[in-house]
């Protein structure tokens, strides 16, 4: 019984089928095709084959083989088992009319050859196609250094599972992408379509022909698979890739007439923002003065730095300039900014020169220039007597014109402080009453204000400009008896005044430095009052 059991099952393996290769088919997704499209060919194959089985190499001479995926799939029905192997090839065909797409041989069996038909692109258009695109340029010819948009416009008919678009392949130009991409919808030819935007800003940097290899797109979308037999259709993945047109672009190079640093587009302006509230200047206070230059269908690279001359008399104090592109209304806008706090050092009239910056227009083809005209401002010496300290209401419009006006407010505020604390302490020493030990004091012992001198010294080393101005200004204040501004002690010695010039400028600077505190101590300590002298000189005569 056991022996015929084991027969039984021996012969039963011996009967099992032996898969073997039958059958080779070979269809494509659509026929026609445009020229320069993508297309898919599909090769299946009915048994479980390893991926180089199939030799694309016969089609190289007709197409341009893209992305090529393998799938394997095992199916069971009523115990009758296949094996299938599907290649999915991208293929571009190279040239318009009728090309035949070969008969692939694998291990002895043959495909069926495909007839294709290539239409020019434009025939029948993007109707028939599931995924294409469209781009258009700012200009059919521009110049050197000229920013030039190209949007790329990627339709899909079809649900798009994942894929990239990658930037148009260009020599000698610089490229980047301009904003972000947009994602909308279009109805062309009765069939809905979604649409990603994108823009590139193009600026070729040599004259001549300036050749664009179009964007591509290359992804996978997902597509209803066609019924074999069942009640159920099945989405799914397939490979797509398409391109853009080549384009040819003549760039112009500066014309010789052109004068001044290269700048071309659509329209430039210069704008300005200034205290217009403001009618007269006091010396030591910061003016804040921001300049923009602003320029259509330019890229902010392109915009030249602004030189902001000034007459003696008045020191600038200019902030990193801020550089920005952006789009607006459709139209890509660059802008340059730069604020500058200009401190005036001496009383009277100055004049602001008027700022050019010349651009060229490539419709008008001429050159223009933008423009800011002269100003003119009054500067008086700093007031002693009152100080404009900004109350709550009109702390919005303080922030308007920027922090400087702030900052001249709260240092005033100091110095009124430290004034006021003088003063009650000379009160005080006043009071007390008089002593031989105080006369020997004052006679052995010259006036320093030590307290006065160790503030300084304290500002000094926490590196603390704006503590170490007003401790210098309470401290000259208290020797020579009387409130004292900035200027006046800085026309007390040209020692004074070189050191409290470069306090000011470390303090205004973009890049503060430490403060040389021994050039400061050395030109405090060395002033000297010029009646001091004849006041001992009167004491030696009349002990």
């Amino acid at each position: 019984m056991v022996i015929r059991t084991f027969f039984s099952l021996l012969l039963l393996i011996i009967a099992a089928p032996v898969f073997a290769m039958s059958q080779v088919q070979a269809t494509v997704d659509r026929n026609p095709v445009v020229a320069g499209e993508y297309f898919v060919l599909d090769v299946t194959a009915d048994d479980d084959l390893s991926a180089n089985e199939l030799d694309t190499s016969i089609l190289l001479k007709n197409f341009i083989v893209g992305r090529t995926s393998v799938g394997r799939s095992t199916k069971m029905v009523n115990f009758d088992t296949t094996k299938e192997t599907r290649w999915q090839i991208l293929l571009s065909p190279k040239s318009v009319g009728n090309i035949t797409i070969p008969a692939f041989n694998i291990k002895g069996v043959s495909s069926n050859p495909i007839n294709l038909k290539v239409i020019p692109q434009g025939t029948t258009a993007d109707k028939a196609e599931n995924v294409f695109m469209r781009i258009s340029t700012s200009a059919s010819d521009a110049y050197v250094g000229q920013l030039i948009t190209y949007k790329v416009k990627l339709y899909l008919a079809v649900e798009l599972q994942r894929g990239v678009l990658s930037a148009p392949a260009i020599e000698g130009a610089q490229i980047k992408q301009i904003g972000e991409d947009k994602d909308g919808s279009e109805i062309v030819d009765g069939r809905r379509f979604r649409v990603i935007e994108r823009t590139y800003g193009i600026i070729a940097d040599l004259p001549g022909e300036l050749v664009i290899n179009g964007a591509g797109f290359s992804g996978d979308v997902i597509i209803e698979a066609p019924r074999r037999g069942g009640m159920f259709g099945f989405n799914e993945s397939r490979p797509i890739q398409t391109a853009a047109e080549r384009q040819v672009i003549q760039i112009n190079p500066i014309p010789p007439s052109y004068k001044g640093k290269w700048l071309v587009s659509d329209i430039a302006v210069l704008k300005e923002t200034w205290p217009e509230d403001v009618s007269e200047f006091e010396v030591g206070s910061p003016i804040t003065r921001s300049i923009s230059l602003i320029a259509s269908n330019t890229d902010d690279t392109s915009l030249p730095d602004i030189d902001i001359p000034l007459t003696e008399g008045l020191k600038a104090y200019p902030e990193k300039p801020v550089r920005q592109t952006f789009v607006r209304d459709n139209q890509v806008v660059s802008q340059y900014s730069i604020t500058t706090a200009i401190v005036p050092t001496k009383p009277g009239t100055y004049t602001l020169p008027e700022i050019r910056v010349p651009w060229w227009n490539p419709h008008l083809k001429k050159q223009q220039f933008a423009t800011l005209p002269e100003r003119t401002i009054n500067v008086i010496g700093s007031s002693t007597a009152t100080t404009d300290i900004p109350s709550v209401d009109n702390f919005s419009a303080v922030q308007g014109r920027g922090y400087w006006p702030l900052l001249s407010a709260v240092l005033g505020i100091l110095w009124l402080i430290t004034l006021v604390l003088w003063r009650k302490a000379v009160s005080a020493n006043r009071a007390q009453p008089y002593t031989d030990d105080d006369n020997k004091s004052q006679n052995t012992k010259p006036k320093t204000n030590a307290k006065g001198l160790d503030a300084i010294i304290d500002a000094c080393d926490r590196n603390d400009s704006s503590a170490a101005i007003v401790a210098v200004q309470g401290y000259f204040s208290e020797r020579l008896g009387k409130f004292m501004t900035l200027t006046q002690i800085s026309g007390l010695s040209e020692q004074l005044s070189a050191a409290l010039n470069k306090l000011q400028a470390d303090k205004y600077s973009n890049h503060p430095q430490a403060i040389d505190k021994k050039s400061l101590m050395d030109a405090i300590l060395a002033y000297r009052q010029p009646d001091a002298g004849k006041k001992s000189l009167i004491k030696q005569l009349n002990p």
